[in-house]
C-alpha cells in the first residue's frame, strides 16, 4: 500500500512486511481516529473560536465588568497620594511660616512630599539644576557659618530647592560640610553637590537678611538672577558696628555682669577695663592667624589679672565680681545652645562637633584664668577667697538694669540689626525677672529656675521670629546672657587653683547643669511655640517615629 494511503483503509494480513511495521508516534495521537474510521472534514477556519465565544447573532452585554475590590469607586476622587504606611495626607497652608512647611516636608518620605507648585512660563525650559543646587549651598553656608541650627539650615536649603521646582532634593548638613542631592525621577541618576564651611563669623544682620531672602524665594517666586543678586548684596554688606563699638560693647557687658553678681561702680569700671584689654588682645591674636583656642586664652587673662590686682590691693572691692564679669563676655553660650538644639532635633554628629567646640573654648578660658589665678594665689596668699563671692545681695532694680544693659551689649557684639536691640534687651530683662522671682523669692533651686526663664526666652524668641519671618537667634542668644553660669565657672577655677578639687568639681558640675538648663529651656520654649501656635492646616511630625526600637 502506498505511503499516502496509510491509515485510510483496513489492513489485511496479506500485506507485505513493510506494511506491518509500527506506525509513528504521531499516528498514535489521541486526536487520530481509529483504524477504519474516516478522517473528519477539515475546518473552514484555520483558527476555530473558543467554546466560550459569543455565538453569531447574539449581541455583546452592555454592562461593565466588575472591577477590582481595591479600585477607587465611581464618583470618588482619589487622594493626591497614598502613603504606604497609612499616615494621613498633610495639608500645608501657605500662610504658615516657611520654616514650618519645610520641616514638615523634610520629615516626609520622598514619595509623599507635595510636588512643587512653581508656575512654569511658556517656552521656559526646566529648572537649571546645577545653578539651583549652587544657590542652595551658598545660602546654607551663610546660615551655618552664622550659627544657625542644622535643622533650620536643612529647612532653608530644601525650601530654596523646592521653590525652584526640585521637589526630590535631599539636603544634608554636618558641622563643616553641606551637601544636596537631586534625583529627577526614580530611573534617573542623582545630581549631588557639596560645599565646605571654612570660616565662621557672628553677624546676625547678615543672618536675618538671608532668612528674608529665603522667605521671598519661597513665597514670592524670585527668579534665579534676582536671588543671586540679593545674595551678592548680602555678602558685600559690611558689619553694622565698627571695631571700637564692639570693644566698648564687650566692656559694657563685663561691667553689667559684675553689677549683676553684686559689684559696685568701681567693680564695674575694673571689669569693663579688663574686658576691653582682653578683647583687644583677642583681636591681635586673630590678626596673627592664631586659632580661636588661643584667642580665648589671651582674652581671659586680663579680667583675671584685674581681679587679682584689686584683691591684692586690699581696696575692699569684691574681686570675684570683676573676674566673673569678664567671664560672662567669653562663655560661648551661642554655640552651647546650638549644639544642644542639634542634639535634641536628631543631628547628633553636628551636635557632638558643636559641643566639642564649646569644650575647647571653655578649656581655653580655663587655661587663661588658671594661669593668672595660680600666680595670684601664690603671691597674694588667701586674698582670693571663694566664700567672699557667695555674699549675695538682693538689689532688684539695679540687677534688672544691669541685665538689660548686659543683653543690649551682647546684642551689639552679635552684630544684630538696630531695630532688634531693644527687643532682645527686654526679652533678657523679663528672663532675669522670672529667674529672680523663682530663685530669690520662691527659693527654687537655680537649675530649674534657669530652665524656666530660658524657656520663656525661647518661647518669646520663636514668636518674634515667626512674626518677623526671620531667625530666632537674634531674639534668643543675647537674652540668655544674664543666665550664663559665669560665677559658677569662676568658683570652680578658683578652687582648682587652691587645690580644693572636690569643691571645684562640685562648682563645675553646677555650671554644666546651668548651661544645659539654658540650652534645653530655650529649645523647649521654641518647640512649645511651634506645637501650640502653629498656623491652621499644618502638621509637624516628630524627628523619629520609633519609641526606642
Amino acid at each position: 500500500m502506498a505511503e499516502g494511503q496509510r491509515g485510510t483503509g483496513p489492513s489485511t494480513a496479506g500485506d507485505g512486511g513493510e506494511d506491518r511495521k509500527p506506525q509513528s508516534d504521531e499516528a498514535h495521537s489521541a486526536f487520530t481516529p481509529p483504524l477504519g474510521v474516516p478522517l473528519p472534514p477539515p475546518p473552514e477556519d484555520e483558527h476555530p473560536t473558543s467554546e466560550f465565544a459569543i455565538p453569531q447573532g447574539v449581541a455583546e452585554p452592555t454592562e461593565k465588568r466588575e472591577g477590582s475590590a481595591f479600585a477607587t469607586p465611581a464618583g470618588v476622587q482619589p487622594p493626591a497620594y497614598t502613603p504606604p504606611s497609612g499616615i494621613p495626607r498633610v495639608s500645608l497652608a501657605k500662610e504658615a511660616p516657611w520654616q514650618d512647611r519645610m520641616r514638615t516636608m523634610l520629615r516626609m518620605p520622598v514619595g509623599e512630599r507635595p510636588v512643587p507648585e512653581r508656575a512654569e512660563k511658556e517656552g521656559e525650559p526646566g529648572p537649571p539644576v546645577p545653578r539651583v543646587l549652587d544657590l542652595t549651598l551658598r545660602i546654607g553656608e551663610l546660615l551655618l557659618a552664622g550659627g544657625e541650627g542644622a535643622e533650620d539650615v536643612e529647612a532653608a536649603m530644601f525650601g530654596v530647592g523646592h521653590a525652584y521646582g526640585l521637589g526630590r532634593c535631599e539636603p544634608n548638613v554636618t558641622f563643616t560640610l553641606l551637601s544636596v542631592s537631586y534625583q529627577p525621577s526614580v530611573v534617573d541618576p542623582p545630581v549631588t553637590a557639596s560645599r565646605t564651611v571654612r570660616r565662621r563669623g557672628t553677624d546676625y544682620t547678615r543672618l536675618s537678611a538671608v532668612f528674608r531672602l529665603v522667605h521671598d524665594i519661597t513665597t514670592q517666586g524670585l527668579t534665579l538672577e534676582e536671588a543671586y543678586r540679593r545674595l551678592a548684596e548680602i555678602r558685600r554688606n559690611r558689619h553694622p558696628y565698627p571695631g571700637w563699638g564692639l570693644t566698648a560693647a564687650a566692656g559694657l557687658l563685663a561691667g553689667a555682669a559684675s553689677m549683676l553678681v553684686g559689684g559696685g561702680a568701681l567693680v564695674f569700671a575694673a571689669a569693663a577695663m579688663g574686658a576691653v584689654l582682653g578683647d583687644r588682645l583677642a583681636w591681635l591674636a586673630s590678626g596673627r592667624g592664631l586659632p580661636e583656642f588661643y584667642q580665648f586664652v589671651v582674652a581671659a587673662m586680663p579680667p583675671a589679672a584685674m581681679g587679682v590686682a584689686i584683691s591684692a590691693s586690699h581696696a575692699g572691692v569684691q574681686a570675684s565680681a570683676v573676674i566673673t564679669g569678664g567671664l560672662f563676655a567669653l562663655i560661648p553660650g551661642r554655640a552651647l545652645v546650638a549644639g544642644v538644639q542639634d542634639g535634641l532635633t536628631g543631628f547628633y554628629i553636628t551636635a557632638a562637633a558643636r559641643l566639642l567646640e564649646v569644650g575647647y573654648l571653655i578649656v581655653g578660658i580655663v587655661c587663661g584664668v588658671l594661669m593668672v589665678l595660680y600666680g595670684g594665689v601664690h603671691i597674694g596668699g588667701k586674698t582670693l577667697n571663694p566664700e567672699a563671692a557667695l555674699q549675695h545681695r538682693e538689689r532688684p532694680l539695679i540687677q534688672i538694669i544691669a541685665a538689660v544693659l548686659l543683653c543690649l551689649s551682647f546684642a551689639v557684639l552679635l552684630q544684630q540689626e538696630r531695630h532688634t536691640l531693644l527687643i532682645a534687651a527686654l526679652n533678657g530683662g523679663v528672663a532675669w525677672v522670672v529667674y529672680g522671682a523663682l530663685a530669690d523669692t520662691a527659693h527654687l533651686d537655680p537649675v530649674p529656675a534657669t530652665a524656666i526663664a530660658a524657656g520663656l526666652v525661647g518661647l518669646f524668641g520663636q514668636l518674634l521670629s515667626r512674626y518677623q519671618h526671620s531667625s530666632a537667634l537674634p531674639y534668643v542668644t543675647a537674652a540668655i546672657g544674664p543666665l550664663l553660669p559665669g560665677s559658677a565657672v569662676y568658683f570652680a577655677l578658683l578652687n582648682f587653683a587652691q587645690n580644693n578639687l572636690d569643691v571645684g568639681m562640685a562648682s563645675l558640675t553646677k555650671a554644666a547643669a546651668l548651661a544645659l538648663a539654658i540650652a534645653i529651656g530655650v529649645n523647649l520654649g521654641a518647640e512649645m511655640a511651634r506645637m501650640f501656635l502653629r498656623a491652621p492646616g499644618t502638621a509637624r511630625r516628630a524627628a523619629k517615629r520609633t519609641r526606642g526600637f
